[in-house]
């Protein structure tokens, strides 16, 4: 036994090591402290430059030691690498900034815990910019425009960086928006960091000093009117070098004069950078490059500074008069560097960039995110665990370890990955882990019919094991289905959920076939345990599900078309400003507030259309006042309520701001996403099984797609972003519990060919009805902890699934069962013109039990 399962035992064990590298250290070093750590040399030098940075804290002139250090450095000309000779720098890099900068990234970097929170978990700000159309030629291709993408979030990096964000994330987000997320930074202890990020790059041409240089002359000598820039450049070894040039502070042309400019090659293959100017711009610039070349000498020319951003990029000799309204710059160009020149005289952020979408957290609103949702998640976890154990016993405490595994490589994976855990993102993890015990109770249940019906206990667990194979994967290939849908469609938190369902898909599929199985195989086969107790040992019930189909079908329809009437009736207000757009302000307060007197103040305040949404979870704290207005109005709402309802003690906690055309777009992919998950199940399904399970399949999923919709609306509640993710979940889970039924009642067809179809599907539908009754209890289980102590986007993910479950295991039995009856007018022989073949696997072996 122990030689079979040799390879499960190593691939486990390797799997499970790598999790936990993957995910240790869980919490974050202080930075103060891991970096004096790593200090090898100098200790005592270094200690003394901690102080300086530890004073610079404390008297304000820097937020943290990592920005301290970083500035310290910057006006010392001090090469912080010295006292890290074990962390290898590029040996080329000269730039004392550059160097200490990713020197102190990486060590940031190391400090901190391999998972890590996103903005809604620490706080921050975090905005998406896009590039407007008329800012943005239409001939461009589409390599160039992923070029001025690129150069653009140089631009805004470095302008982040003036602010002292440590760990800022700057992304593309396709081809003319770019995400900013800065950790810990405020809008109210930095108002002006949003309009420094977005606004307009200047690109200016001005004069190099001819003769001086900051080397040559002491600092209270410098010449009037220049500024020390500082020019980084290869030569041609490829050696990194740097310069200092003195730059006149008053440009003598602006990057409105180019018309375009662009890379090329000369006759003798090098590479050369081709200015075009438009009608002002070729007077002007034959004007100064005429000025520049009588400056100079044949010794020394004349030097031209191409300045983007109040950064130096370029200051190319400048030998005569350049007329004719174009231009070149030739030199040791590599590709790279010519195109990279010519992306900044093209200058990507011409145009200011426009906000799409803002959201801010504050630390309070992220702790109160963080403390609610840990505690959820723990009892949730703990419900489903406890529950396990209690219904099976030992095969409960086997289910236990597994979906630990399960979970751990979960967390492992998304690690690996880089990803940020967030509020959606922690709900998804639970749900899937509410989820991943069904394929154990699968297993569990079929080991049960098989030692009712007298076998041996090794041969029920081989027998049981080996009839369940096809239904757990097909189970879960559906739910990878929509999961995929999710990261294709979605965006943001319905991205990052089907992320975390998708890795959830695999690992459960791994820890039913190989963890779960290896447990019990070690046991049973090694005769460690002689029975396999259960508390519920029910027989299998005999109702007749199908003669109550019609009555239970009408009035879930009936729910489902009220629901739909009030989607209709509301229209526009079942939206969050996730779809429609708007400002959305999350207010803090203590004692009770009528929401009518809000929306009345607000409206007095001059604020046309309120929507006050008090937000608190079910067990009574952690209290919040959602206000939505329409996009701009969003500043002046802690202003007002403050000022109205001083006894409230209002303070705002955070706000989120998305544009119109953002939230058409959101609202576009989320109904792709469903009707394309809908299209996909339905063809999956058709062709594992037939069509006629396929339709019985849909209409559920509709149905269930519906009903949660209308409830969710019925109880006042909002259609956001994240709740497409939730649906998806629910419309995963409804045909998950399908598939079960199906993969049964095909079965039964075939175990029993002489058998009324009647009878087959009501046979099918008994025997899975206690792991469909226990499958629900731990899911739903899972969802009412996180709907009673989560707060905010997780209660609201909890109602969604609380509705899911019950929805999805109803119509399993009374929409997808009695469509399959219907469709095939209830005669067994138009099941079998359509030849229902179970699928096998080339891979599955043959049962010793069923030999």
């Amino acid at each position: 036994m122990f030689k079979r399962n040799l390879w499960k035992i190593t691939v486990t064990a390797f799997i499970l090591a790598w999790a936990l590298s993957s995910i240790l250290p869980l919490n974050d070093t202080p930075f103060n402290d891991y970096i004096k750590s790593q200090v090898t040399v100098q200790q005592t030098e270094f200690e003394a430059l901690m102080n300086q940075a530890s004073e610079r804290v404390a008297d304000g002139r820097a937020p943290t030691v990592f920005i301290a250090l970083k500035r310290i450095g910057a006006e010392q000309r001090l090469d912080l690498s010295q006292f890290f000779p074990e962390i290898p720098l590029e040996s080329s890099l000269h730039n004392v900034e550059k160097r200490n900068a990713i020197l102190l990234d990486h060590l940031l970097q190391e400090s901190k815990g391999r998972l890590q929170l996103g903005l809604d978990l620490k706080g921050g700000v975090a905005f998406l910019l896009e590039v407007e159309d008329d800012g943005v030629s239409e001939d461009l291709a589409e390599h160039e425009r992923e070029e001025n993408l690129s150069k653009a979030i140089e631009i805004i990096g470095d302008r982040v960086n003036e602010f002292g964000v440590a760990e800022p994330i700057i992304r593309p987000v396709g081809t003319n928006r770019i995400e900013v997320q800065l950790p810990g930074i405020s809008t109210k202890d930095n108002p002006e960091v949003v309009d420094a990020v977005k606004k307009p790059a200047r690109l200016d041409f001005r004069l190099v000093h001819p003769n001086l240089r900051p080397q040559m002359v002491p600092r209270d000598q410098y010449p009037t009117g220049y500024e020390v820039m500082l020019l980084e450049g290869e030569d041609r070894e490829g050696n990194v070098f740097t310069e200092e040039l003195f730059v006149k502070r008053i440009p003598e042309m602006t990057g409105e004069m180019v018309a375009t400019a662009f890379p090329s090659m000369d006759n003798y293959g090098r590479f050369k950078v081709n200015i075009q100017f438009n009608n002002e711009g070729a007077e002007r610039f034959a004007d100064v490059t005429e000025e520049i070349s009588q400056m100079g000498t044949p010794q020394r020319p004349g030097r031209l500074a191409i300045v983007l951003d109040g950064r130096l990029s370029s200051a190319p000799t400048v030998r005569e008069r350049i007329g004719g309204g174009s231009a070149e710059i030739s030199g040791s160009f590599t590709q790279r560097e010519a195109i990279d020149l010519a992306n900044v005289l093209n200058n990507p952020l011409d145009v200011e960039l426009v906000i799409q979408e803002q959201n801010e957290v504050g630390p309070s609103l992220a702790e109160d995110a963080i403390s609610s949702g840990v505690a959820a998640s723990e009892i949730a976890i703990v419900l489903v665990a406890g529950f396990m154990i209690l219904i099976y016993t030992i095969g409960g405490v086997f289910a236990v370890i597994s979906l630990t595994v399960n979970l751990l490589i979960v967390l492992g994976v998304l690690a690996s990955l880089g990803a940020t855990i967030t509020m959606p993102g922690v709900a998804g993890i639970v749900l899937t882990v509410g989820m991943a015990v069904d394929s154990n109770i699968l297993i569990f249940e079929r080991i049960r019919e098989e030692l009712n019906l007298g076998k041996s206990l090794k041969a029920a667990f081989q027998a049981g094991h080996e009839k369940v194979l096809s239904t757990i994967l097909d189970a879960n290939i559906t739910t990878l289905i929509t999961s995929s849908l999710m990261i294709l469609f979605g965006t943001g938190p319905v991205k990052g959920f089907g992320v975390t369902l998708t890795i959830g898909v695999f690992s459960t599929v791994f820890c039913a076939l190989i963890v779960t199985k290896l447990l019990l195989t070690i046991f049973i086969e090694g005769d460690v345990i002689k029975k396999f107790p259960m508390l519920v040992r029910a027989k299998v019930p005999s109702f007749d599900f199908l003669r109550y189909a019609r009555p239970a079908f009408a009035a879930s329809w009936l729910i489902v078309i009220i629901g739909v009437g009030v989607v209709a009736y509301k229209g526009d207000r079942i939206y969050g400003i996730d779809f429609v757009g708007g400002d959305e302000v999350n207010m803090a307060y203590v004692g009770e507030v009528d929401t009518g007197a809000v929306r009345t103040a607000l409206e007095e305040g001059g604020i046309g259309e309120a929507n006050p949404i008090p937000q608190n979870n079910f067990a009574g704290d952690n209290e919040t006042l959602k206000v939505q207005v329409p996009s701009g109005e969003g500043g002046q709402v802690a202003e007002i309520l403050i000022a109205a309802f001083p006894d409230a003690q209002f303070s705002e906690v955070g706000q989120t701001a998305i544009g119109p055309a953002i939230g058409a777009e959101i609202r576009w992919n989320a109904f792709m996403s469903m009707g394309l998950a809908i299209i996909a199940i339905l063809l999956y399904v058709a062709f594992r099984f037939e069509f006629g399970f396929g339709l019985g399949a849909v209409t559920s999923t509709i149905h269930d797609i519906l009903m949660t919709i209308g409830l969710f609306v019925l109880f006042d509640r909002q259609f956001t972003a994240p709740m497409v993710a939730a649906i998806l979940l629910v419309a995963g889970y409804s045909i998950n519990d399908t598939i079960v039924v199906f993969d049964r009642i095909r079965e039964e067809l075939k175990l029993n060919p002489d058998t009324k179809l009647r009878d087959v599907i009501n046979g099918a539908i008994n025997k899975v009805f206690t792991r469909s009754l226990l499958t629900s209890a731990t899911t739903f289980l899972a969802s009412i902890a996180l709907f009673i102590w989560g707060g905010g986007v997780i209660n609201d993910l909890a109602f969604t699934f609380l509705v899911g479950v019950i929805t999805g295991t109803f119509s399993s039995i009374f929409i997808a069962s009695p469509i399959f009856f219907w469709y095939h007018k209830g005669d067994r022989k138009h099941v079998e013109k359509h030849q229902d073949v179970k699928p096998t696997y080339e891979w599955t072996g043959s049962s010793r039990a069923s030999e």
